[in-house]
């Protein structure tokens, strides 16, 4: 039974507790009950802790106090979505706890746990039970109580656990969405993987394979067996292929071997491994997209190698790589130096796609960050933003309900620069927002009117189902057309004309002065075209513009005003 932790110790456990989340983030994406393609609470919770383990990986710390104030900061920067975010604010609140200790006890541990509950419990507006917040207050409540009986790390964290899978049980009863769906909250379930994965480090317990664990396949070529004459292909070539199907890979084997030597493929039920020499490396990964998504690749020409090792010389590899990536960090860092104030306001908005961005930027935002549904941005990429902007007062639109707390992280941490954030969670809002922005008023009356504007916008949304789905009395299929309204599922059909003339007939575009069409990526112009068709049919008393968003996921965005 393990004791007492010290920062070492604490730093192997986040680590561990990243490489869990990580190998399980599909399940818990998956326990998103609502249909539309933006399940990523496993995701964000994935890659926020993951920024974590990253950084315990750079700086080790003896003292536990250390570890995990560097847990902290790495995790705020790096909160990606609401539940990235809350993950955050339950570590910064252990941080607060564990700040002058060298090392923790099952007490100390305990407390700290309870600490954090108490931090994210501040920083949500509403705390809504059966969620992660149940699932972790639970939790800590019976750490504490464990730690007056036996006071060790190990018997606290499994006591909190078991606990914690009791209060996450009974959130399919805390909420009615969850009910009615059958299944616990995400966010709740990733917390709890997170703790098990620390005990399991405690334990001995090896961690979840990574992407190229379970595939032993050679990562680069032994550069001191070899001789001149036997480098028949140039480019020693490794990569990891992501799998998207179940389609056989044999016949890319029979390519590879058609196009090099040397060749190995190790694979799993997710992905697979690639190890070749080619003189066309770029062909190789090319084919390879055909079998899935591309996620690593090593590229290291051997005769330029060898002939360094012949010289004497230290041969070039990828391994360089990490120096020249710290180079172009420090030049990173030095363009992200905070810009000299120039004006009294700036704006930082989100949003996908290029003809958003254009939006945006005619409309005099600074700086606009990529993001949106499926692909939450930082609180770190929101800094950075802020910090490059040169004004005063920085106005940041999140324009996703999913990115409004990773924002609103960023408040305080700019020096010279006082940050508003407004909750905008529609692009459409965050446009409206933008349109009443008075370069020549004061703050105040500046964020009450955006706030105004974003509320008298209604937002619809056309995008597809990305699984079955039984969901407030809809039957939905995988592929079906779905209609928001407000975040609210309208209707669904196979049909997207159907849709769009249901939605141009619902009282929001009826009652509207303004109606604005942005289509996405996936949309030609003649479809787009008939989509304006109908809204001006329907809606003959509006003042309707088509315009190309270019946003993925979605293929139409609505405004009304």
């Amino acid at each position: 039974m393990i004791d007492i932790i010290d920062g070492a110790l604490f730093q192997r456990m986040v680590i561990h507790a990243s490489a869990s989340i990580n190998a399980q983030k599909q399940a818990i994406n998956e326990l998103n009950v609502f249909p539309v393609p933006d399940g990523d609470t496993g995701t964000n919770m994935s890659l926020t802790i993951g920024t974590a383990a990253a950084e315990a990986k750079k700086k080790p710390a003896a003292a536990i106090g250390q570890a995990a104030s560097i847990n902290a900061s790495a995790l705020l920067r790096g909160a990606r979505g609401n539940s990235g975010v809350i993950l955050s604010l339950l570590f910064r609140g252990m941080s607060k706890a564990l700040k002058e200790h060298e090392r923790a006890d099952g007490a100390i541990f305990a407390a700290a746990l309870g600490e954090g509950v108490t931090a994210a419990y501040k920083a949500v507006m509403k705390p809504a039970e059966g969620t992660i917040l149940t699932v972790s207050r639970l939790a800590a409540v019976k750490a504490a109580e464990t730690a007056e009986r036996e006071n060790s790390v190990e018997a606290v964290l499994e006591a909190a656990i078991a606990e914690g899978q009791i209060a996450l049980a009974d959130t399919v009863n805390q909420n009615p969405v969850l009910k009615k769906a059958g299944v616990v909250d995400a966010g709740g379930k990733g917390f709890l993987i997170i703790l098990q994965g620390m005990l399991d480090e405690l334990r001995g317990v090896e961690a979840p394979a990574g992407q190229e664990d379970g595939l032993p396949v050679k990562e680069a070529a032994d550069f001191a067996a070899l001789t001149d004459e036997e480098i028949t292909f140039t480019f020693d070539t490794v990569f990891i292929v992501r799998k998207t199907g179940n389609k056989s890979i044999e016949p890319f084997r029979a390519y590879l071997n058609s196009i090099g030597d040397s060749l190995v493929i190790g694979e799993d039920d997710e992905a697979f491994k690639v190890h070749v020499h080619t003189d066309i490396p770029g062909a190789a990964l090319s084919e390879a997209q055909k079998y899935g998504t591309l996620e690593l690749a090593k590229i290291e020409n051997m005769r330029t190698q060898y002939e360094d090792m012949a010289a004497g010389k230290k041969p070039q590899s990828t391994d360089d790589l990490e120096q020249i990536e710290a180079e172009l960090e420090a030049q990173e860092d030095q363009a992200n130096a905070i810009a000299a104030p120039e004006k009294k306001f700036g704006v930082v908005a989100v949003s996908a796609g290029e003809g958003m961005a254009s939006v945006f930027k005619d409309l005099g935002v600074d700086g606009v960050i990529s993001g949106g549904q499926t692909m939450n941005p930082s609180t770190e990429d929101i800094l950075r933003e802020i910090a490059r902007t040169p004004a005063e007062v920085v106005f940041v639109l999140p324009n996703n309900k999913n990115i409004i707390m990773a924002a609103e992280q960023c408040v305080g941490l700019v020096d010279g620069r006082e940050i508003v954030v407004v909750p905008t969670r529609t692009v459409p809002q965050g446009i409206a927002a933008m349109l009443v922005l008075d370069p020549e008023g004061e703050t105040d009356a500046n964020a009450a009117a955006m706030e105004e504007a974003r509320k008298n916008v209604r937002t619809s949304e056309i995008t597809y189902a990305a699984r079955d789905s039984d969901f407030d009395g809809f039957e939905i299929h995988e592929g079906d057309y779905m209609a928001l309204a407000d975040g609210q599922l309208f209707d669904t059909d196979q049909a997207i004309g159907a849709l769009l003339e249901r939605l141009a007939q619902a009282d929001s575009q009826q009652q509207a002065e303004f109606i604005s069409i942005f289509y996405g990526e996936d949309v030609t112009e003649e479809q787009a075209g008939e989509a304006l068709a109908i809204f001006q049919r329907e809606c003959p008393n509006a003042e309707i513009t088509l315009l190309a968003g270019g946003q993925p996921v979605y293929y139409y965005m609505i405004s009304a005003e």
